[in-house]
Parts: C-alpha cells; structure tokens; sequence
C-alpha cells in the first residue's frame, strides 16, 4: 500500500517517552465528561465514548474515575463543564498547526496559547486559515514484529481501512473517522495492544524544517502538549530523525 507522510512520527516517538501519567487521566476524564455530555452515557450507544472508555482501561485509570466522569457528562453529578475547542496556529518557518483542547475557561486557553506560539516563534492564525491543509481521519499505529504484515493488512482492509503506511518504526493504518473504532477492533481482536490509536487531523502535504527552525518547532509542539488544556497538537511539520532524536536527548 501507498507510503504516507512522516507527519506522526515526533507525536508518536515523544509519545513513547512522555509518561506523565496525571496529564493523560486529566485528558481521559475530560473526554470521557464531553462524550457523555455530546452521545449518551452508554459506551455501547456511543461509538466515541467506547473507544474513551477503552483506552481509560488501557491505562488503568480506576472504574469509579471513569464512571464519575460519564456521570458529570450526563448530568448525573455535579462538575466542571468543558467546551471542546481548535485553535489555528502557524509555527517556525510558515507551517500550519490545529491544536484541539479541552477547556472550562476559553480565555485562559488562549491567552496561554498565545503566549506559547509567540514564546517559540509562532502565532494564532484566524478561523479557517489552516484548517483546510488538513483532513481528519483515524490513525492506529502498530510496532513491526507483533504480527505478519499480511495479517494486519487483511484484517484492517476488510474492517474498512483505506490504508496501511510503513513508517519505519511500525505500520500506520488510516481510516475515516466515523471507522475508527471498527478498524481499532480488528486490530485488536489479533492480540495486539496498539502503540496508540486516534483520530487526527493529516495535512495534506508537508513543510520539511532542520536545523534552529526544527528545533524551535520541536520545542513549540512539547509546549503546546504540555499544556493541561491541550488534547492533541498536529501540524504538517516534517523532521529529520536526527532534529527528532537531538530534541528528546
């Protein structure tokens, strides 16, 4: 099948090494309170909340964390209520960024944005000014060596899968969104855990930075997540290994 572009690769290999662990049940617990809120508190009638719920279990987050946050969602419990909000940005040599987030005070969640992107050489861009260099579509990653390739590319073919990248470290299955949690299935019904699995916002094509520009870039992408309000942070940023592996040194 088709190659596809490196766009992952830093979120996936920063992924691998940033396990900070009260950031990502913070994160959980605000995806699992907006799902309940936006399709029901039932995991079987909400596709998005099943795949929250999953992935809640696959970091151990406690059961009764998990149901106070459907339970807030639903109306059931008193609790924060958070908007789900996307700010277009532009980043060190002109590349587009779309940072999702999850926020119970939007005017904090910008100012400190804002401080960020100029901090390290970005800047907010308007509604609709990057948006278009993207595509929102479902991403599961899986390390090479769980299972033959033929394998895995029947079983996520035959779930609706549209393609399935070498990305040197692993393969990368992309979906439409609406597929992801039947593509998420039959990979996992093989027996693999995979590396991670979201929808996510793909360009369309990529800017290629070395050097200070990638550098200050790398640095932007770990502020951005670091954030508490920050869900996801995409561009179409592409990197040398090398700028990739100096920035995690």
């Amino acid at each position: 099948m088709s190659g596809h572009s490196k766009w992952h690769t830093i979120k996936h290999k920063k992924g691998a090494a940033d396990a900070k662990r009260g950031k990502i049940f913070t994160r959980i617990i605000k995806e699992l309170t907006v799902a309940a809120r936006n399709g029901g508190g039932d995991p079987e009638m909400n596709p998005r909340l099943r795949t929250i719920v999953a992935e809640a279990r696959s970091v151990n987050m406690p059961q009764d964390n998990i149901k106070r946050a459907i339970r807030r969602g639903t109306g059931e419990e008193e609790g924060v209520s958070y908007d789900e909000i996307t700010y277009e940005a532009y980043g060190p040599g002109g590349v587009a960024i779309m940072i999702e987030t999850l926020t119970d005070n939007k005017n904090r969640t910008v100012g400190e944005m804002r401080h960020t992107l100029t901090k390290y050489g970005g800047k907010l861009g308007d509604a609709n000014s990057v948006a278009r260099m993207f595509e929102k579509k479902s991403t599961i990653s899986v390390e090479k060596g769980k299972i033959e390739e033929d394998t895995l590319m029947n079983a996520v073919l035959e779930a609706g899968a549209d393609d399935m990248a070498d990305q040197g470290h692993g393969w990368e299955i992309i979906s439409a969104p609406d597929l992801h949690t039947a593509v998420l299935e039959a990979v996992k019904a093989l027996g693999i855990e995979p590396v991670e699995a979201v929808v996510a916002m793909v360009p369309a094509t990529t800017i290629r930075l070395t050097g200070k520009e990638a550098q200050q870039m790398l640095k932007l992408i770990d502020a951005l997540d670091d954030n508490e309000d920050t869900k996801n942070v995409f561009s179409n940023a592409d990197f040398d290994d090398k700028d990739i592996e100096a920035s995690l040194a």
